[in-house]
């Protein structure tokens, strides 16, 4: 039974390693945007309601005995927290992760988010939270908010290098769960 949360930065690689953990290990994953905002066109403008989110996470998969979930559910997934067997929490140097953001963004939105783009003041919005993530004193989803929620987990948890090849990152994961879970 493997139940882990790949957690850090937007940016970092988390729903990338999610993924490639879960198809290396043949489970599903799933990623905490998807249950913490509603379905919007243009997407993540609408926050879904935590009791719900939870509940939708509830209904999906939290019961299931192995499963992968990347993303960020501190301040309102408190549910999942016990379910937890294992954690990775990836960190990317800020300007790589930022790099990686814009390009990511650029791919995905094209003109939309530059100039008088419908999108662009979302965007900057979106880059200007993301590079708080490093600021201590920043309010939100933060590397010191997710260094002392770290701390208080009774779960194992493996720190690695975002800047490092997918595959590889997912190969040390799956070698670590089959080290501390019994394998698979």
């Amino acid at each position: 039974m493997v139940r882990l949360l790949v957690i850090g930065a937007s940016g970092a690689g988390t729903s990338t390693l999610g993924r490639a953990v879960a198809n290396a290990r043949a489970t599903q994953h799933f990623d905490v945007d998807d249950f913490f905002w509603m379905p919007t066109d243009p997407p993540f403008t609408r926050r879904r309601r935590a009791a719900d989110r939870v509940a939708l996470m509830q209904a999906l998969f939290l019961p299931r005995p192995d499963w992968v979930l990347s993303g960020s559910p501190i301040g309102w997934g408190d549910a999942v927290i016990p379910r937890l067997t294992h954690v990775v929490f990836l960190t990317l140097e800020p300007g790589a992760r930022l790099d990686r953001l814009a390009r990511r963004e650029a791919r995905r939105w094209g003109a939309r988010i530059v100039g008088e783009g419908d999108l662009a003041r979302h965007h900057s919005g979106f880059m200007d939270w993301a590079a708080g993530y490093d600021d201590p004193a920043f309010i939100g989803r933060s590397r010191a908010a997710h260094e002392d929620w770290l701390d208080r987990l009774s779960c194992p948890v493996l720190r690695l290098d975002g800047d490092a090849a997918p595959a590889g990152l997912s190969a040390t994961v799956c070698d670590w769960l089959d080290r501390t879970a019994g394998g698979h």
